[in-house]
Order: C-alpha cells, then structure tokens, then sequence
C-alpha cells in the first residue's frame, strides 16, 4: 500500500471546542464536513484519546471554526500538538458562544458552526460524532486552510491523534523508493566544501534554533549544531518535538 495516496484526499482545517463545567477543550481537526442538508449536519471524527472528545459526548454540543488559509500557525501549535491537560489553550484567544453555549473560537478563523450532537459512532481508534448545525457565521472574506496547504506551504506534519496521521519513518521509506528509481545527475568534478552547522526552524510556531546561540532555555550551548542535539529536545515555544523542525 502507498500511504501517499492518502495525501491527495481533499480536506480542510479546523478548530473543534467544546465545553463540560465550566472547563473549555478544543483541538485541531481536518475531518469535519457536511453528511446532510435537511437537517443540516456535519460529523467530525475525533481520537478517544483526545480530551476534547470526551467532553464533546459528555456535553452533547461542539462548535467548529473554520481556520483561514494566512494564519498564525502557533494557534495549531497550541491546539494541536498540546494538551489540555498542560496548558490553557484558550487563555490568549478570542471566542464566543451561540445557541448551545460551546465556546467559538474567532481568532484565524473565516466561519463557525454551532452544533448539536445526533449520533455517534465508534470507529475504532475515533468516535464520528454527527451533530446538527443550529447555528453558523462567516467571519472573514478570505480563502480557508485546506490540509494540502497545509502541508506544502506550512510544512507541518498531522498530529499522532489524527485520522489522517501517518508515520514519518513510512513516508520516508516511500519516498527513498520513489528517488531510488530517479536516475541520479552527474556528480560535480568538485565536492563542495564543508556548509557550517544551519539554523532549523519548527514548523509549528517558527521558532528559529541558531546553532550559534544553543538554547538557553534547554540548557544547550552555544555551538552545539542541531543534529547533536538529544533526542528529547523539544521547541522551547511550542513543545513540539525534533521531528517538527526542518533546515533554513
């Protein structure tokens, strides 16, 4: 099986949030659409790991917003790559509630639906939870985040949560498969003389790692080239792992 091909199904990005006693949860999606027009109804498959989920089929409601295309990516760093259980995600957004009362977040977003839940449905890893849409608003005038630009122009990778998640060991196999059977150009006479260590940057929120500068913050020296850095470390912004950085 080629799990590429799973990369050219369309989908969108969103903010899934919800809220149980007087405590808000929310995520990162790319799995929420349209199931039916009368009523109008939407699903959204979420992890039975995620917080979030058991607050969804607890509190009987969800809200979902549509994240806009140009966004600032340290709202999925947050929402997507942490956990509530470690931080308040929604302490420096912007949200208001409708209808059902579930928080909506407005920040980097160009709609919402308000929804109540109808069904669910275990999947295995997911529960598909169906709720009907009673109420909606467009925000913004812009083009929406879609999941293909978000991992072409962002660079980013789906959480481990995801449904759409694939391990980066099996993409890199595939596409050492695919080069291997690309005739190599010519070698240069020359070799290139050695590059100095590169700054990485995460891709989640951006951060830039100077090998010039380590980082203070994780108790790594000045000097210290990122392909030395242990495996453990993690941005010191969003606490995303090395995975998530690539070469400037």
């Amino acid at each position: 099986m080629k799990y590429k091909a799973f990369h050219k199904m369309s989908y969108g990005m969103y903010l899934v949030a919800s809220e149980l006693d007087g405590k808000k949860s929310g995520y990162i999606a790319n799995t929420a659409f349209q199931v039916t027009n009368s009523p109008e109804q939407v699903a959204i498959s979420c992890h039975k790991k995620n917080q979030t989920t058991d607050v969804i089929r607890q509190a009987g409601a969800f809200s979902v917003s549509v994240l806009k295309q140009n966004l600032d990516v340290k709202l999925i760093g947050n929402f997507g790559f942490m956990s509530g259980r470690d931080l308040d995600k929604f302490q420096d957004v912007q949200t208001q509630t409708a209808k059902t009362g579930m928080p909506i977040v407005l920040d980097e977003c160009v709609a919402w639906l308000d929804c109540e839940v109808r069904q669910t449905l275990d999947v295995g890893s997911h529960w598909l939870i169906i709720g009907e849409v009673v109420g909606s608003a467009v925000v913004l005038d812009e083009e929406p985040l879609t999941y293909q630009v978000y991992r072409e122009k962002y660079k980013m990778f789906s959480p481990k949560n995801s449904p759409t998640y694939i391990e980066q060991e099996t993409l890199q196999q595939e596409e050492a498969e695919a080069k291997a059977k690309t005739p190599e150009p010519d070698a240069p006479e020359e070799s290139a003389p050695a590059e100095e260590a590169s700054a990485h940057v995460c891709v989640i929120c951006g951060y830039h790692y100077n090998p010039e500068q380590g980082d203070p913050t994780r108790g790594i020296p000045p000097g210290t080239p990122f392909e030395e850095l242990p495996d453990d470390y993690r941005c010191p912004i969003c606490n995303a792992t090395k995975d998530y950085f690539k070469e400037v």
